[in-house]
């Protein structure tokens, strides 16, 4: 064989190789339940901060250790432990996407997404511009 024809089949393996990681390492949605039944894969669970329980972080003792409770999307509630500092305006944020793994009833996550609120909504809108006319 020629290096040319080798050096083709190392790229389409490669190739190859790089197509059946993406696909084995995707990550789907779900909720709370269906993690606890595979609990050994990782998945995207949508939710919003349960802000009736503690939400504990400690700087000074351990920075990288921040835990709290969150409501997936049919309400079911579970501990959530983020092992890395809190996100800033964390207690603001509109919904979370945590992506981890369930270990018993505590969600081990490995990182997180944070969905600020819209400074864009109805109660903001401005009534309008007045009766303004421009020159021509």
């Amino acid at each position: 064989m020629k290096t040319k024809h080798i050096l083709i089949l190392v790229v389409i393996a490669i190739a190859l190789g790089v197509i059946i990681m993406t696909f084995t390492n995707s990550s789907t949605y779900v909720n709370f339940e269906q993690a606890m039944n595979n609990p050994g894969k990782e998945y995207h669970i949508i939710g919003k901060l349960d802000t009736t329980m503690p939400i504990v972080y400690n700087a000074k003792s351990d920075a990288n250790r921040f835990t709290f409770y969150m409501k997936d999307n049919d309400g079911l509630q579970k501990l959530v432990v983020y092992n890395n500092n809190k996100p800033q305006d964390f207690e603001k944020s509109e919904s979370v996407v945590v992506i981890g793994k369930m270990q018993g009833d505590t969600l081990k996550a490995s990182s997180m997404l944070l969905k600020c609120p819209s400074k864009y909504n109805e109660e903001k809108k401005p009534e309008g511009f007045g009766e303004k006319t421009f020159g021509k």
